[in-house]
């Protein structure tokens, strides 16, 4: 695992922009629609080189495939677990809704933005039977189209995400195992068959979790006793999963749940912090650049970022699509290197920009001026 022992690196959380005709194909896909499945392959395998170049051209160091095979960064895995039926949910079967505290305050806003106070998930997803990964051919050729699309280029380190269990647990809801417990672990088992495929094929594994801190919209009843109780079952799932996997070897990466929306009630990083080490990871990518959250670098003046970790605060956002200026980055990135030491920060974004940002070349402009805001604090804090 980097550190920026010479100069400030930059990275992203995850997911990139897709061309419009990838992105129709995967639509045609998600939906059950007829499409070509060696034509959607192949524009895969060709998007992938494309995103790489575009990630190298724009200067970022460790970069990934920039997810561009899936139908989003954690629904993908509805595709690679058996043990799952859809059906209607029943009245009693609340939605998972990541802004359910914002809800009781601004209910007009959430009704018009979304159209249902419920939203779309009528029909839902319910494990009704022993869960089992099944996506090894997917994670495969997800592999080996990135190691393709790397050969022949200069970069420091490569990462593909997963999802952590606690995340899938939103919206793949239980319907066979006896507690939250139980199916928790077997959500863990079954994708640390993927988590491990990663490293084994060589790339940083990143485990993309909004759940840590977006759960608590979820169930506005819980006191934050309640919550970190809730959470800490969450992370012994996760580090169940990565049990048998070096840390260097891990990212992690969270954030509050990337909706565009109020995040009057987002859990402060506080309450948190905590159990965000505790996870068996290296680098700690956490949101830390968009207005209800960018105070929180206050956090690491009073937390010790534990010895060889990294930190990867967010220094640009998918909360606004106005390009960041560098020397904005510049100054984020310093006043977090004076903090844990410049070796340890890594300049990285809030949440994947490519589903977030209005246009795609917004979010490639905002990755320039990373590049370029590393450069800036990387003078500051070298000399050179």
């Amino acid at each position: 695992m980097k550190h920026s022992t010479e100069r400030i690196l930059t990275t992203h959380a995850g997911s990139l922009p897709l061309p419009p005709d990838l992105r129709g194909m995967l639509v045609a896909r998600n939906s059950g629609q007829p499409y070509d499945k060696e034509a959607l392959a192949k524009r895969v395998r060709e998007t992938v080189v494309e995103v790489v170049k575009k990630q190298i051209a724009c200067g970022l160091d460790v970069i990934n495939d920039g997810e561009v095979g899936k139908p989003n960064f954690s629904r993908y895995a509805r595709e690679r677990l058996s043990g799952f039926v859809e059906r209607p949910a029943k009245p009693d079967e609340r939605a998972s809704t990541i802004f359910g505290r914002d809800l009781k305050d601004f209910p007009e806003y959430f009704q018009k933005r979304l159209a249902t106070m419920r939203g779309e998930n009528l029909w839902r997803v319910f494990c009704n039977g022993p869960l089992k990964y099944v996506g090894h051919d997917a994670v495969k050729t997800e592999i080996e189209n990135f190691k393709a699309a790397l050969q022949g280029v200069k970069y420091e380190e490569a990462f593909l995400p997963a999802v952590a269990p606690g995340t899938l647990e939103h919206w793949l809801k239980n319907d066979y195992y006896r507690s939250d417990e139980e199916y928790l672990f077997a959500l863990a088992e079954a994708m640390r068959e993927e988590y491990k495929a990663i490293v084994e094929g060589g790339f940083l594994l990143q485990i993309d979790n909004p759940d840590l801190p977006d759960a608590w919209q979820i169930y506005p009843e819980m006191s934050v006793a309640e919550y970190r109780k809730y959470a800490g079952m969450r992370v012994d799932a996760l580090n169940h999963a990565l049990r048998d996997i070096p840390p260097d070897r891990v990212r992690f990466h969270t954030c509050w749940g990337s909706y565009h929306g109020p995040h009057k009630y987002d859990i402060p990083l506080r309450d948190i912090v905590d159990l965000i080490l505790k996870i068996r990871a290296n680098t700690y990518s956490i949101e830390a650049s968009n207005v209800r959250h960018e105070h929180e670098w206050r956090v690491w003046e009073e937390v010790k970022l534990p010895e060889g970790k990294v930190l990867v605060p967010g220094v640009v956002g998918h909360a606004t699509d106005i390009v960041e200026h560098p020397q904005l980055i510049a100054d984020r990135l310093v006043r977090y290197a004076k903090i844990v030491g410049r070796e340890n920060v890594m300049g990285g974004t809030d949440c994947g920009l490519g589903p977030r940002v209005g246009d795609a070349k917004i979010a490639w402009a905002k990755f320039e001026a990373m590049a370029e805001g590393a450069r800036i604090a990387t003078k500051q804090l070298w000399g050179r």
